[in-house]
């Protein structure tokens, strides 16, 4: 297992509630401008959950791609 320090990446956001892991990332990226108004290519992180709370997807963007 690998620990991530999300601290060097600036803004960390934990976008609530259940999420369909199926989802992509052009799909996750409209969930972040349409329901949150946010850029998905701001450097900012954004965790995802999953129905039982134990998986997570995480989107950053890091100039060169998702």
């Amino acid at each position: 297992m690998k620990i991530i320090d999300l601290s060097e990446f600036g803004q960390v956001y934990i976008v609530c509630g259940k999420t369909d892991m199926r989802r992509g990332i052009a799909s996750l990226s409209l969930i972040i401008k349409e329901d949150f108004e946010r850029d998905p290519m701001s450097g900012e992180v954004f965790l995802f959950c999953g129905a039982k709370q134990d998986i997570f997807k995480t989107l950053y963007w890091d100039d060169q791609g998702f």
